[in-house]
């Protein structure tokens, strides 16, 4: 509009219109993005598990629930510290069979079976989760070799009958299934399920045997602890047995 039209004022000039700057709403968009990406859900991952790891190394706190007694708690306040404490230690890769003797030290044979379970469910599903969340879609486009295709394909069509063999089985590491597990496609409930069955027998052998700690040479702590080695023995044996017909099956895989 030009100056001295009618109804403009003489001199007058129209305000010049500033386009609104998109670069913060820009980066805003890229940070998030970046936020959520698989790689760096996996990175944090790796940094609470290594935080985790360290804690527990300087801090031990299972030398604290070994240790003879819980300070500060008593009956049933005692078991349901004694399983948070189980699961946050299994979660940060501590080894569950120090965890079980000590259930059995501090509340018997039954009652610490019962409370090493418990923190067995609690500590596979804080690991189960956390692969879930933050590893599952980083690691899944890896999984291109046989042997781990092979395996992720049982987990994801069989997932209570793998994940209870796997819990029967002495010697498969606890972390290992567990984010494997979570990498998978194998749902909550099957896995969940399966673990709470399939570790009551090795735990409480474990339970048994630190419930009787103080007599190494009693019948019940000799045949909990055989209960503990020779299953291991014999499915290490059945293992080495079978290793041509697993290969075989990854191959036709």
């Amino acid at each position: 509009m030009r100056a001295g039209a009618p109804g403009v004022p003489v001199g007058y000039a129209p305000p010049v219109l500033v386009p609104v700057s998109r670069r913060p709403a820009g980066l805003a968009a890229r940070g998030s993005a970046v936020l959520l990406s698989p790689w760096f859900r996996l990175s944090l991952l790796a940094a609470l598990l290594a935080a985790a790891a360290t804690v527990v190394a300087v801090h031990e706190p299972q030398r604290l629930i070994a240790g003879g007694g819980l300070p500060g708690f008593s009956g049933a306040g005692a078991v349901v510290f004694f399983v948070a404490v189980y699961g946050l230690c299994t979660a940060a890769l501590v080894p569950r069979p120090v965890l079980n003797l000590a259930a059995g030290a501090l509340f018997g044979a039954s009652l610490g079976t019962v409370a090493a379970v418990a923190g067995t469910v609690l500590g596979a599903g804080i690991a189960f989760g956390l692969g879930r969340l933050l590893g599952q879609d980083a690691l899944r486009p890896l999984l291109r070799g046989r042997w781990l295709a092979a395996g992720d394909r049982q987990l994801s069509r069989h997932g209570f009958r793998s994940m209870l063999a796997l819990r029967l089985l002495p010697g498969v590491p606890f972390a290992v299934s567990n984010y494997g597990a979570a990498v998978s496609r194998m749902g909550w409930a099957a896995f969940l399920t399966a673990t709470a069955l399939g570790c009551v027998p090795n735990t409480a052998a474990y339970a048994v045997a630190g419930s009787r700690a103080a007599t190494p040479t009693s019948p019940v702590f000799l045949v909990a602890f055989g209960f503990i080695v020779v299953p291991g023995l014999a499915a290490a044996l059945v293992a080495w047995r079978r290793r041509g017909r697993l290969r075989q099956a990854v191959a036709a895989g």
